[in-house]
């Protein structure tokens, strides 16, 4: 392969490895802080199992936080080297607006998060309950904050608008324009939306693999009913705003719905296919299974919509055959999500929500579904990015002008020790989840701060064996 192919393996393998933690933490600090405040306001009730149950959810969960951050953390550097070593052409090109808006990144976001992470970690008992609870939100907000940030700069990678050409170089013209491109409300909304669900099916997938082997503390149970009722109640926004964006990136970017789509010829009334091998030499599909119209009545709201096909771009499309298997990944999870989700409320409901009462085939489906959001996320950021290709920045700057002049074999063992350091650390994560679930005891007895809010000796809860409370 020549440099640049493996200068865009490699930038896929960072940030396929980084998105995964920053889907985790975005949507995981704002139900650390839901977690927290059912504590503040159950913890003088008489029943006092529900307020401690709410406060070993709590500080249970903000473990699973801190491990993810750290990696999130570690990863988003290295990626930032990438800019340096790979595509030193991009910051040249467009470095007065990328720069600004990752340097706010650090000195809003970041800056945030690790303020007052310590406090969130280490000062429950050593700092007032009001001022506990503000760090816990200032840190949901600073992950959020960081998101927005990295999403705008990517969404005018899509759709730039607001700047102006001067001796070659990118500057920006209005900064408003830049960060509230096009595309941004649509890309910003449906990445937190998936973040969400990531940390929806993460909750009720570990949630379910405790009562599973018989080893869940009483709060087990709210925690999965907290993530299968935010699943049920997010997955139809998810699919709204995916809706929203599909539209949004049919007007901005045709030549990727086109290869999303498998749609060669323009043409009106065009047909969904459920299955199809895209073939780029013979710019036609093998094996194709389709519903007639139903692309057009998705993507135009109308049965005779017109679409752009491939052949009206030459030779200024993406590769279609990974943008269409990635697409359909991406909904396929998204569909399973839903189906999940409203089984296991109505059941959920249906026998008050009792873990014993819970099938224990559905119990299985849950941890089956544990990282099912990371699914989802990768494949749809695979459409994103692979969609804007063969532009860096989508119909303005390519991305062959502006990869490095590194030998191919210098970024080809650079990839195979990222890929292999990665999926060591991927296994390493997962172990560690895994061996939180089921020892949760021993997690929640490191927490020293437990002394400053329960009588000595009271470190651990009651477990939950064999699935009954």
């Amino acid at each position: 392969m020549d440099a640049l192919m493996l200068a865009r393996m490699q930038f896929a393998a960072n940030i396929s490895f980084h998105i995964l933690f920053p889907t985790i933490s975005i949507g995981m600090g704002w139900l650390l802080l839901f977690f927290r405040w059912q504590w503040l306001r159950t913890r003088h009730d008489r029943d006092a199992g529900l307020a401690r149950g709410w406060l070993d959810a709590y500080r249970f969960w903000t473990k699973v936080f801190a491990l993810t951050f750290a990696l999130g953390v570690v990863s988003g550097i290295t990626m930032s080297f990438q800019f340096g070593t790979n595509w030193p052409g991009f910051m040249e090109k467009v470095g007065n607006i990328a720069g600004p808006l990752l340097g706010y990144e650090v000195l809003t976001a970041f800056f945030l998060e690790a303020g007052f992470l310590g406090i969130m970690l280490f000062g429950h008992g050593k700092v007032s309950e009001k001022v506990h609870l503000m760090a816990t939100f200032f840190v949901a907000f600073g992950t959020t904050l960081s998101a927005f940030w990295i999403l705008a700069l990517n969404s005018w990678m899509q759709t730039p608008t607001g700047y102006e050409i001067r001796d070659g170089a990118y500057h920006v013209k209005s900064w408003v324009e830049v960060i509230f491109n096009p595309s941004f409300p649509y890309r910003f909304s449906h990445m937190v939306l998936a973040s969400a669900l990531t940390c929806a099916f993460l909750l009720t997938g570990l949630s379910a693999w405790q009562l599973l082997r018989g080893v869940a503390q009483r709060s087990a149970p709210r925690v999965l009913r907290v993530g299968i009722t935010l699943a049920a109640l997010l997955v139809p926004v998810q699919i709204f705003v995916g809706d929203m964006h599909g539209l949004n990136t049919l007007h901005h970017q045709p030549a990727k719905i086109a290869a999303m789509e498998g749609v060669w010829e323009t043409e009106r009334g065009v047909p969904l296919l459920l299955f199809a091998i895209p073939d780029a030499a013979t710019r036609s599909n093998h094996f194709e299974i389709a519903l007639p119209r139903v692309a057009s009545l998705i993507l135009t709201h109308d049965l005779d919509g017109e679409i752009k096909g491939l052949n009206s771009f030459g030779d200024a499309h993406p590769p279609p055959l990974p943008l269409f298997f990635a697409f359909r990944v991406m909904v396929g999870v998204g569909m399973l999500m839903l189906a999940t989700s409203w089984l296991g409320w109505w059941l959920g409901r249906r026998v008050g929500w009792q873990a014993r009462a819970l099938p224990r085939a559905l119990l299985w489906l849950f941890a089956g579904m544990t990282f099912s959001g990371w699914v989802a996320t990768l494949a749809g950021w695979y459409v994103t990015e692979i969609g804007r290709q063969p532009f860096i920045v989508y119909g303005l700057v390519r991305t062959a002008d502006v990869v490095s002049k590194v030998p191919s074999a210098m970024v080809g063992a650079t990839l195979v020790l990222y890929v292999a350091l990665y999926l060591a650390l991927i296994l390493a994560y997962v172990t560690v989840l895994k061996y939180m679930a089921e020892k949760p005891e021993e997690v929640l007895a490191m927490d020293a701060a437990e002394q400053a809010v329960t009588p000595a000796g009271a470190i651990t809860s009651p477990v939950v064996k064999g699935g009954t409370a």
